[in-house]
């Protein structure tokens, strides 16, 4: 009971996550309003490209914000709306409506949290870098070609689901004009994030570039969509409605979310400790704070909500120190908000797809993609059916097959460094028959090797005594073991005396289990040192 109760502590706020703080304040506050100003157009870009809503971008950036602050598992993690997740939300919006976004943001944030309260935090570690990356490619392709469809038309949407399809289909029913004028506008934002920022760090090149465009929308006649009205206040929290039915037909749906919500997080808090010397973070705390975030988030009528890498990073790189700097972010959002929610309202939608095509091409990172293309093949493999299959399928799908790609190739890696040498040792110049043969086996012996290395050891001739030889092995499974059995039983059917040379004690509990001693004709035919088991072979041998 003690050390359940010190665990679920350890799971909740700590005075310790703000130690820092009467030394660090400023330079919080300082961080939590740049990155607020950085949020801003992307809560609103990703609110509209999931179709909840802007409202709900901006309502998830401030809610689910302040709660994975304080309950999350890193000292400097900003929360919010990402692309990762528009991605799945997108699809999911556009099946069951709109009305089912407070139960399913909801319903994972119950997953997620249930994830962090059993300790399922380190699960990211099993995924392989040449996974993440090429997940990380798909996910801002398809941000990128989910904004073509706003760029083409006032009023069309197209019918399918799939963000390179829907693309195409925009294309094809694109009118001339309105696409000349939002073209206009994406390529004054994207100027405005590229060159603002080489003349003064500090400068928000995408909410000047958001400005400009609102301003030129305002004063010549572009007919450009905008993104309409904005409440200036926080709705009141209720419970989604739900039943039985409803539960069991989104419950597909959470769990996507919450698998990639707990992926991205981590991954995300992984980058953050690395980037800042505030301390490691706490993976199963991570996923607690996230959890209650998508709870937090859903009954206030936003999205679910993840670590935002890139906020995360700028909030690093302003000189976030404490928790306060994510806290303050979703404070200034609420600040612009209930300020000037009019006159955010005019935003062209164009202008924000502007925003968050240039964020897309930004998480592509080419020499990154070039250095796991060279790597090794299986990475490389690994890497390119990630990234295709999340742009032609699914995100979760993509991740499960590319782990399943990267496991398979390093098994079969493994399983070729597993070599079998087979010597020969004449003990009688008059007789050939009168054989001694080491068998050699190096490296892992598992499932995947099994087979190869029973071939190989049988297909010894003309010996009349072989020594296995195990000292070399590496890691070995029930399979690898039943085939060291199967070779001595197989051997000693050919009249062949089978010696055993050099088990290692972390495998003789495996092989006492699985029955490799108990195939051998005497107990005493395993030995330690090469030279007494073949002195033994030889007198073996003079006695028969």
């Amino acid at each position: 009971m003690n050390s359940l109760t010190r665990y679920l502590r350890k799971l909740m706020p700590q005075r310790a996550d703000y130690a820092a703080l009467p030394s660090t304040w400023r330079n919080d506050l300082l961080a939590g309003l740049t990155v607020g100003i950085v949020a801003l157009p992307l809560a609103l870009g990703f609110g509209i490209s999931s179709g909840a809503g802007a409202e709900a971008g901006i309502i998830t950036a401030v809610i689910a914000g302040i709660i994975a602050a304080v309950f999350g598992g890193s000292h400097i993690q900003v929360s919010g709306p990402t692309g990762a997740m528009v991605v799945v939300l997108a699809p999911i919006m556009s099946t069951h409506g709109l009305q089912a976004l407070a139960l399913v943001t909801v319903m994972a944030g119950v997953l997620v949290l249930i994830a962090g309260a059993l300790k399922l935090g380190r699960i990211v570690s099993f995924i392989p870098w040449p996974v993440i990356e090429g997940f990380t490619v798909g996910i801002g392709i398809i941000i990128f070609l989910q904004q073509i469809p706003s760029l083409t038309s006032h009023s069309y949407t197209p019918s399918s689901n799939n963000a390179a399809v829907a693309a195409f289909q925009a294309l094809t029913h694109a009118e001339a004009s309105y696409l000349l004028w939002a073209l206009g506008a994406v390529g004054i934002v994207a100027a405005c994030m590229i060159l603002l920022p080489k003349v003064h760090a500090a400068i928000p090149g995408s909410l000047v570039g958001i400005v400009v465009v609102t301003i030129m929308s305002l004063v010549l006649p572009s007919g450009l969509a905008s993104i309409g009205a904005l409440p200036n206040t926080v709705h009141a929290p209720h419970l989604p409605a739900f039943s039985s039915t409803a539960l069991t037909t989104l419950l597909p749906a959470a769990l996507t979310i919450a698998a990639l919500a707990a992926i991205e997080s981590l991954l995300s808090a992984r980058v953050a400790s690395s980037m800042s010397d505030t301390g490691p973070y706490d993976p199963d705390r991570e996923l607690v704070g996230q959890g209650l975030a998508s709870i937090g988030s859903g009954l206030f009528g936003g999205m679910p909500a993840t670590g935002a890498i890139a906020r995360t990073a700028v909030n690093v790189k302003a000189g976030a120190r404490t928790r306060v700097a994510a806290i303050f972010h979703s404070l200034v959002l609420i600040t612009i908000i209930g300020v000037a929610a009019q006159p955010v309202g005019l935003v062209p939608l164009a202008s924000l797809a502007g925003v968050l095509m240039v964020t897309a091409i930004r998480m592509i990172d080419l020499t990154t993609a070039r250095s796991i293309l060279t790597s090794t093949r299986s990475d490389a493999v690994a890497f390119t059916i990630t990234a295709l299959v999340t742009v032609s399928v699914d995100l979760i799908v993509a991740v499960v097959i590319g782990i399943g790609v990267a496991g398979f190739l390093i098994l079969r890696r493994l399983s070729r460094s597993t070599s079998v040498t087979v010597e020969t040792i004449a003990h009688s110049p008059e007789s050939s028959a009168q054989a001694i043969a080491t068998i050699k086996i190096d490296g892992p012996l598992f499932f995947a090797a099994a087979d190869r290395v029973l071939h190989s050891a049988l297909a010894v001739e003309g010996v009349s005594v072989a020594i296995l030889r195990v000292s070399r092995l590496g890691i070995v499974d029930a399979t690898g073991a039943h085939v060291l059995s199967e070779i001595v039983r197989q051997l000693s059917a050919r009249n062949i005396t089978v010696l055993i040379k050099g088990v290692q004690p972390s495998h003789l509990e495996l092989f006492r289990r699985v029955g490799v001693l108990e195939s051998l004709q005497d107990q005493g035919h395993i030995f330690q040192d090469l030279e007494l088991a073949v002195e033994y072979a030889k007198l073996h041998l003079s006695r028969t």
